[in-house]
């Protein structure tokens, strides 16, 4: 028979060693964990990741796995648990392409399954890297956008391999694995359409745990549905539609995904991040943001599909829908010149002044920056003055975009940001040392011990 997707999947997985991996992705890959446990940190105090952390800890496991914010589980539950922490300030990497991806939300299971087998530092990387090369691969090859399904389909079956990659599974019994995970881990794009609810934050976390429950089923002999992606009723025929996956991995860095994915630099969708980048440029030149009578914003496809059509983007009720909406956080930030949690609380989306400011914000697509996309993320903000006056500002990479990656200090700064106010500076501090000596750390899940409340 020949070989199916599953199969090379597999075989890359398990194939691939740390010695296999350029300096610059481990260099990436310590980046990345910094800022999702610096996302993690900073929403220790969410009611979404306390109501994940409180019922992950009622279950338990042999040997199971650590829980961010205190406590231990299964490391299935771990796995949802702690993906919901990185997840939920929206505030994580990011990867553009037919399909967007968070492609950090892998470490919850790469951590969880890693810990439940007492992994080194050296083989969560080696894992986590395998897990972004596979879901960036899947977004490159199709869209199941378009189709009514959730990227977060994707990124189970990354977390599978990450996890079956982990507990030393052979060939065969990954592919089981990868069955299991890909005919029950299809997810609605619901969970993005209209008034978002806290299942935005927590839908991958449920792929990771889906992942990681795969892979130690399989580990015990259960047997998956075959072949995932080509057979009759499978993934190509009722999820993505027929593709080709391109070249995974390599002997040089640019072979490898990892390093072309995007670090935020405020914690909103991240269409919005340019656009955002923009009208903190326009906003010292605005003077008193009373003055403002009109925003229009020129847009790429993607982003207007995603954050700039749905009515309730103009007046959204939820953290969720807001800090998915393109009129909300273009305006809120002309108005506050900041984009942090306060953007999104009760008081600020209640504001009549903001929501007034935000109804007199449209959303058009412009086809010259749609063509810009996904290679930028191009928005054009015009703000209309009192006085009849225009300013026009377009940003394309805003900072932390791979074409304008964050250097080690300002990652520190949005790493501190985050984590400060939460853990505490000494726990801060403890914490980014650790990680960034990920790949020389015989005990790395410990590092999970210092993101709790100060």
């Amino acid at each position: 028979m020949l070989e199916t997707l599953a199969d090379r999947l597999a075989g890359f997985a398990l194939t691939t060693r740390f010695e296999d991996l350029p300096d610059q992705v481990v260099i990436e890959a310590r980046r990345r964990l910094i800022d999702a446990f610096a996302c993690a940190a900073g929403a220790l105090r969410e009611p979404a990741p306390g109501i994940a952390r409180r019922v992950a800890s009622r279950m338990h496991g042999q040997p199971g796995a650590s829980l961010i914010g205190g406590g231990r589980s299964s490391a299935d539950w771990a796995a949802f648990a702690n993906g919901v922490h990185i997840r939920y300030l929206d505030c994580n990497d990011t990867y553009l392409s037919l399909e967007p991806a968070h492609p950090s939300d892998n470490w919850a299971a790469t951590f969880a399954a890693g810990e439940h087998v007492g992994a080194d530092g050296r083989s969560l990387i080696t894992a986590a890297a395998v897990a972004y090369e596979v879901q960036c691969r899947l977004c490159d090859a199709a869209s199941i956008r378009a189709r009514g399904w959730d990227h977060v389909t994707y990124g189970c079956l990354s977390s599978t391999l990450a996890a079956a990659k982990l507990l030393d599974l052979d060939h065969a019994r990954t592919v089981h694995a990868l069955g299991i995970a890909g005919t029950t881990g299809t997810a609605l794009r619901l969970t993005r359409a209209g008034e978002l609810s806290m299942w935005k934050g927590c839908a991958f976390a449920h792929a990771a745990r889906n992942g990681v429950f795969a892979a130690l089923l399989a580990a015990e002999g259960m047997t998956g549905p075959a072949p995932l992606f080509e057979g009759d009723m499978g993934f190509f025929q009722q999820v993505s539609g027929p593709f080709v996956l391109g070249q995974l991995g390599g002997p040089n860095a640019e072979d490898w995904m990892l390093p072309k994915t995007s670090i935020k630099f405020v914690p909103a969708e991240y269409h919005s991040q340019s656009a955002i980048a923009a009208a903190f440029v326009l906003r010292p030149k605005i003077g008193d943001p009373s003055r403002i009578r009109a925003i229009e914003i020129a847009t790429f496809r993607t982003a207007v599909e995603i954050i700039g059509q749905d009515p309730e983007k103009w007046r959204p009720r939820t953290r969720e829908t807001a800090d998915h909406s393109l009129p909300y956080c273009t305006a809120v930030a002309l108005v506050d010149g900041e984009i942090t949690a306060s953007q999104f609380t009760d008081e600020r989306l209640n504001d009549p002044a903001l929501i007034d400011l935000v109804s007199r914000t449209t959303v058009i697509e412009d086809p010259d920056l749609t063509a810009g996309y996904p290679s930028g993320i191009p928005n054009r903000i015009t703000v209309t003055l009192d006085d009849g006056s225009t300013l026009v500002e377009t940003n394309r990479f805003p900072p932390g975009h791979d074409k304008n990656p964050l250097t080690d200090d300002q990652l520190r700064v949005k790493f501190d940001g985050l984590a400060i106010p939460a853990i505490g500076r000494v726990n801060s501090a403890a914490l980014w040392d650790r990680v960034m000596r990920l790949d020389t750390d015989a005990n790395p899940y410990e590092a999970i011990s210092l993101i709790r409340p100060e």
